[in-house]
C-alpha cells in the first residue's frame, strides 16, 4: 500500500469492511513514528511508551469508525496519545502514591541514566529542564518546540484556547531557560 494515501482516503477504506485492517494498518504505518516519539517525549521510558502507543492504537481501532472529521487526522491521534500519556502518568502516580513532583524527579532520574546522559551537554540539560515542568507545559512545550504545532491545531487536540497554551509555552520556556541557566 502507498504511502501516498491521503488521509480521507485512507478513512473511506476503514469505513469499508472488506478494506478495514489494510487502511487502519496504513494509517498506524503513516504515523506510528511521530506518535512514538510524541510519547515518549512525555513519558521519557522506552518501554513505557511502547505500552501506552499499544494502548492508542487500540482506541484509534474501536474509536476510528465514530471519528467525525472536524479535525485531521493526526490531530486526533495527537488527542488520542496525549490522553493516553497523562492517564498513565495519572495512573502512575496513583499506584505509587507518591506526588507529582516525585514522579517528574522520576522522570528525571530516567533521562540521567541513559548511557549517553551527559549533564554538560545543552540537550541533556534541555531534557532534564522539560521534565521538571508541570504536566500541562510539559505537554504544551513538546507539541510546540518538537512538533512545531500551531496553537490553533493543539487548542484542537488538547481542547484549550490558544490564548491559554501561549501562556503555557512562555511559562514552560521561561521555566526551561532559568533550568539551564542556573544548573
Amino acid at each position: 500500500m502507498s504511502m501516498a494515501l491521503e488521509d480521507s482516503e485512507l478513512l473511506n477504506m476503514f469505513r469499508t469492511p472488506a478494506s478495514k485492517e489494510k487502511a487502519y494498518t496504513a494509517i498506524i504505518r503513516k504515523y506510528q513514528e511521530r506518535l512514538y516519539w510524541h510519547v515518549r517525549r512525555m513519558l521519557v521510558d522506552h518501554d513505557d511508551s511502547n505500552d501506552v502507543l499499544q494502548n492508542v492504537f487500540i482506541r484509534v481501532w474501536n474509536g476510528l469508525e465514530n471519528f467525525r472529521e472536524d479535525a485531521r487526522l493526526f490531530t486526533w491521534l495527537y488527542r488520542v496519545a496525549t490522553n493516553e500519556c497523562l492517564t498513565f502518568l495519572e495512573q502512575k502516580k496513583k499506584r505509587a502514591a507518591v506526588p507529582l513532583g516525585d514522579v517528574e524527579e522520576g522522570l528525571s532520574n530516567q533521562v540521567k541514566a541513559d548511557k549517553d546522559f551527559d549533564a554538560n551537554k545543552i540537550e541533556w540539560k534541555l531534557q532534564l529542564a522539560i521534565q521538571k515542568l508541570p504536566e500541562k507545559q510539559r505537554v504544551v512545550f513538546n507539541l510546540r518546540y518538537y512538533d512545531e504545532m500551531p496553537y490553533e491545531e493543539m487548542s484542537r487536540v488538547l481542547d484549550t484556547s490558544e490564548g491559554a497554551l501561549k501562556a503555557s509555552y512562555h511559562h514552560a520556556v521561561k521555566k526551561i531557560e532559568d533550568y539551564i541557566l542556573n544548573s
